[in-house]
């Protein structure tokens, strides 16, 4: 199949997956684009809401639809590096047996990985970035494609561990969920109170999703696009000559190098997932607010002032 003929079918078969993930996820369709769009693109990312907005519902129907194994890991202040990589028994032979722990499936969910102390979220952290994983000396791959969806509870954060800078910037989107509307909220109470069980079906298996995040790195970009993300990225730290006044006054740190890469990355899945064959400045900006928000740290007069993230990134367009 051509390249052309590939994008074709990946946008006709984005829309079917989104009709399949609609019988069970009312509305929510910004947040399934960005971790559809992590996904296609070889990223991770991190979800941001309060408990109860059916994150982990969200993250089993699209592991199902995209027909990739699902593993669900619940991080607790004593759960230990062993606890999710595995570790090595002595069998019946009195030999030592690797039992794989949880982080082996194409899809992991870190429900509430700031929950847990920093030497588990490192081991997470080494399986996201090496795809691949090292117990008691031995290196063991990990399936492709491989991607890590954490959640992160923004109340409540009495006893948790924040994620440092350093190992936020490992995610490629930030995606932040909101409350349904009244609407929605009454379509899910009449969906969730009934005796009917709603099912979606595989559309995609592992081979086909590695064939689109393959696809996605061979699409081409204009120099001029690449610089407007680069320019964009370093209009955000504010001792640069190019950071705006904004950015100068409520900022204290801004992002590195990896936010334009994933800039990039993100943009040509946007445009390959509507229709185009190489992304322009737009794509870019679609997907800035998701890839920027983590990385960026306000100060505390921002804070303050009631300057969000979302307004000082939307200032650099």
């Amino acid at each position: 199949m051509s390249d052309v003929a590939a994008i074709e079918n990946l946008v006709k078969k984005n829309k079917e997956l989104k009709n399949e993930i609609s019988k069970i996820i009312v509305g929510q369709e910004k947040v399934i684009d960005q971790i559809l769009l992590s996904i296609f693109s070889g990223g991770h990312a991190l979800l941001i809401g309060v408990p109860g907005l059916a994150k982990t519902l969200m993250v089993n129907t699209i592991a199902t639809t995209l027909g990739l194994d699902f593993k669900r890991i619940q991080f607790t202040p004593d759960l230990m590096p062993s606890d999710i990589l595995g570790s090595e028994i002595l069998d019946e032979s009195r030999n030592f047996k690797f039992i794989k722990g949880p982080i082996f499936a194409n899809i992991i969910l870190a429900d509430e990985i700031n929950r847990t102390p920093p030497k588990t979220q490192a081991a997470l952290l080494e399986a996201m970035q090496e795809r691949a994983v090292t117990v008691a000396g031995h290196h063991y791959k990990l399936d492709l494609p491989y991607f890590v969806l954490a959640t992160q509870n923004p109340i409540e954060q009495e006893g948790t561990y924040p994620l440092p800078e350093a190992q936020l910037d490992r995610f490629m989107f930030a995606i932040h969920l909101t409350y349904p509307t009244f609407a929605e909220e009454v379509e899910v109470v009449k969906a969730t109170t009934t005796d009917v069980e709603a099912s979606v079906k595989a559309l995609f298996n592992a081979q086909e999703i590695i064939k689109i995040q393959q696809l996605i790195r061979k699409i081409p970009v204009a120099d001029n696009v690449i610089e407007y993300a680069v320019r964009l990225v370093s209009k955000t730290r504010p001792k640069e000559a190019s950071a705006i006044d904004i950015v100068k006054q409520y900022v204290d740190w801004g992002a590195g190098p990896r936010a334009s890469q994933n800039l990039i990355l993100a943009a040509k899945a946007h445009a390959a997932i509507n229709g185009k064959f190489s992304p322009d400045i737009e794509d870019v900006q679609a997907v800035a607010i998701g890839i920027l928000s983590h990385r960026v740290i306000r100060n505390y007069k921002a804070e303050a002032e009631g300057i969000t993230i979302e307004k000082i990134i939307e200032s650099l367009f």
